[in-house]
């Protein structure tokens, strides 16, 4: 995501942290290179300038405790988070009641793929959820919207032959009333015009959804600020979902031309995976632009990618205190569902910033697949025991599954040492470290706080002074 951008806003910070002295040419520097990152990302010139400003005048400041390294990496950190929006906008549901979204979107937007990932999403989270097909112009619109529902195993309720979206919501909305959420996929345009605006007011009268959520997809970057304008006029737009995340420099420009207009980003979609959805927060989006990592979107990947009766199964494991080979290939499952090891380890706090050796994730994860084969060539008592395998029965293992004994004994070794630490992890209160970095105490004049900022200098190889 944004990589080029990320890696020359990481330039600018390192810069900033290595620097002994803060002078009028190094200011300059910073400002330049941070102003061409920002241009790449598509934000608003007249934005980038805005904070180019604030930084020259924050350099010639003083304030007693604080040093000016700090002041000015306070000041970048606060000021992307704040030109990308504001933090608590969210989707409110209840369960038992039935809550009404509907998407909206141009061509080629990403709707359909959009309401499969959130109602996978939700329904990952205990709600019962439901997919409604009311686009009536796109050639094989319902046929798409089912087959993405029956992938994320979700109700999908359409009507192929009907061209009326009204006739169709009519026929279903007594069956809808079962369900906890339920996903609208309605049609879109080439581009915004008066027969869209009116069947989006038909239907919001018709319907009266508790969200309207519009798509829009990253690479039209600035342009994203006047589409948004124009939804707003149709109906009243709860926030916006931005698609192809992973595959453009421009995303920046959608981010805070959304934000300019006041129609908060609620998800990004970063790849063509169910699983390939983030919740959008301005400051976890330039934690991971400055390498920090987002333990949060983590978290939530973790929850969205491991499935109930995995979770319930490896609980019972760890209650025991046991973990088997079979656990681990349920973990290896998991992780593969999370996505590739590469945007894994941009979200893990401490190694977004590393520079890893080229392909060394890509063997990583060939290695992770040869694994579940090996595992798979085991016997049950071999799985349930692998501390049985003697020489021979790896030796046989590995004539089955065509998998090296030096990678299988390499697999046992790495088992052994997961299996030490879930030992010692069992009795990890995960929620209660969650509450803890939630509730941090900072300086009372920063946003950010100086562990954070110690965080941030250490990253980027140098020690503020005072920290």
């Amino acid at each position: 995501m944004l990589d080029k951008v990320a890696s020359n806003i990481k330039g600018v910070m390192s810069k900033l942290a290595g620097a002994i002295f803060i002078d009028k040419r190094l200011i300059d520097d910073i400002c330049k290179k941070l102003k061409r990152a920002l241009l790449e990302a598509d934000v608003d010139i007249k934005l980038i300038n805005h904070l180019l400003d604030k930084i020259k005048k924050k350099a010639k400041e003083k304030v007693k405790g604080i040093s000016k390294k700090e002041l000015l990496v306070n000041l970048i950190h606060n000021e992307l988070v704040r030109i990308l929006g504001k933090e608590g906008y969210a989707l409110e549901f209840v369960k038992g009641e039935t809550n009404y979204v509907m998407m909206l979107g141009l061509y080629g937007s990403g709707k359909t793929t959009t309401i499969s990932k959130l109602a996978f999403y939700y329904s990952k989270r205990g709600f019962k959820v439901a997919a409604l097909g009311l686009d009536v112009h796109r050639p094989a619109a319902p046929e798409q919207l089912e087959q993405l529902c029956q992938k994320a195993k979700i109700s999908c309720f359409i009507d192929k032959n009907e061209k009326d979206p009204l006739k169709i919501w009519n026929k279903f909305k007594d069956e809808l009333k079962k369900f906890d959420i339920v996903f609208i996929d309605t049609a879109g345009r080439d581009a915004i015009n008066a027969s869209l605006v009116k069947e989006i007011k038909i239907l919001y009268r018709n319907i009266t959804p508790q969200h309207m959520i519009l798509v829009m997809a990253a690479d039209i970057g600035k342009t994203a600020k006047k589409q948004a304008q124009e939804f707003k006029k149709a109906g009243r737009v709860s926030g916006v979902f931005v698609t192809r995340m992973d595959g453009t420099a421009k995303g920046g420009g959608v981010l805070v031309s959304c934000t300019e207009v006041e129609a908060p980003v609620l998800f990004l979609g970063t790849g063509e995976k169910l699983q390939d959805i983030e919740t959008f927060s301005p400051t976890a989006f330039v934690s991971r632009l400055l390498g920090m990592g987002d333990l949060e979107t983590l978290l939530e990947k973790a929850k969205t990618a491991i499935e109930d009766k995995d979770k319930k199964k490896i609980e019972k494991s760890l209650e025991q205190g046991k973990f088997s080979l079979m656990d681990m290939y349920d973990q290896i499952k998991a992780m593969q569902k999370m996505g590739p090891l590469g945007k894994i380890t941009e979200l893990i706090p401490g190694l977004g910033g590393m520079k890893l050796p080229e392909g060394l994730l890509d063997v990583q994860e060939s290695k992770m697949k040869r694994w579940k084969f090996a595992i798979d060539s085991m016997t049950k008592k071999e799985k349930e025991n692998p501390e049985i395998l003697t020489s021979s029965r790896i030796a046989r293992i590995s004539k089955g599954s065509n998998v090296p004994t030096n990678e299988i004994r390499e697999m046992l070794k790495q088992h052994k040492l997961i299996k030490g630490f879930v030992g010692k992890a069992k009795d990890f209160d995960l929620e209660k470290l969650q509450k803890g970095m939630a509730s941090g105490r900072g300086m009372s004049e920063l946003p950010v706080d100086k562990k954070t900022l110690r965080k941030l200098a250490k990253k980027f190889k140098g020690k503020l002074p005072g920290m």
